[in-house]
């Protein structure tokens, strides 16, 4: 297996690993990005995580037919529990295909049990609520090295790539928080068609909001602001 097998967006995730990369893959998904990267001689070794039993037999047994065993390891358990960061000494986490809201509750968990060193890249996808992520990831000081915007089978997905920016203090406009540091200024046509649809979404919502009988006046204020931001955006 290499990279072409993978999804587009996990590829895209993938090339964001570094070489010789130590990595977990949280919520791996059959172990398909950790074994990708292994079977093209990438990475240093890799641990696969999966929550539940069956997801990770069938990761388990993924890894064992690539014959990958001696650089993926595969372990059942919660997030980033799994993580030794004493023996592990991870330089990469990858977290993709989850909501952004969750990907942040499990990197905040990382946190708290102190299985984050500040020494690993994150490369992160979230499949929604991404301006949730970024705004834990500039709380906890981790700067955007990266962002990209891609589609697949219809859908818009976007990845973050984030280190912990150490002695620097990292500084985030609203703007940078709700459009992305980096998308926001590259403004690609699939950026402009994913605040586009944003903008129809939260147009029809304020329209159907002003139907409505029942006094909604400090909801529908939440969906003109963010119009009005959406379309300042797209001037």
């Amino acid at each position: 297996m290499d990279t072409k097998k993978l999804s587009l967006r996990l590829e895209k995730a993938a090339s964001y690993v570094q070489p010789g990369a130590r990595l977990a893959d949280i919520g791996s998904d059959h172990a398909y990005l950790p074994c990708a990267l292994a079977a093209a001689g990438r990475i240093e070794s890799a641990i696969a995580g999966e929550i539940i039993e069956g997801p990770f037999q069938i990761a388990t047994k993924q890894v064992e037919r690539l014959g990958l065993q001696k650089m993926v390891t595969v372990r059942l358990g919660d997030g980033l529990t799994i993580i030794d960061p004493e023996s592990d000494q991870l330089t990469a986490i990858t977290i993709c295909g989850m909501g952004g809201a969750l990907i942040a509750s499990i990197l905040e968990e990382g946190k708290q049990l102190k299985k984050l060193t500040g020494k690993e890249r994150l490369i992160l996808q979230p499949n929604k609520d991404e301006a949730e992520l970024r705004t834990w990831l500039v709380k906890h000081g981790y700067q955007m090295m990266h962002e990209a915007l891609l589609e697949e089978s219809g859908k818009l997905y976007e990845i973050m790539v984030a280190e912990k920016a150490n002695f620097l203090p990292v500084v985030a406009t609203e703007a940078d928080i709700a459009f992305g540091f980096h998308l926001r200024k590259e403004k690609s046509p699939l950026f402009i068609k994913k605040w586009q649809n944003e903008l129809a979404k939260n147009t029809q919502i304020l329209a159907d909001l002003s139907k409505s009988a029942t006094e909604q006046s400090a909801k529908m204020n939440c969906f003109k602001a963010r119009i009005d931001n959406i379309e300042e955006l797209l001037r």
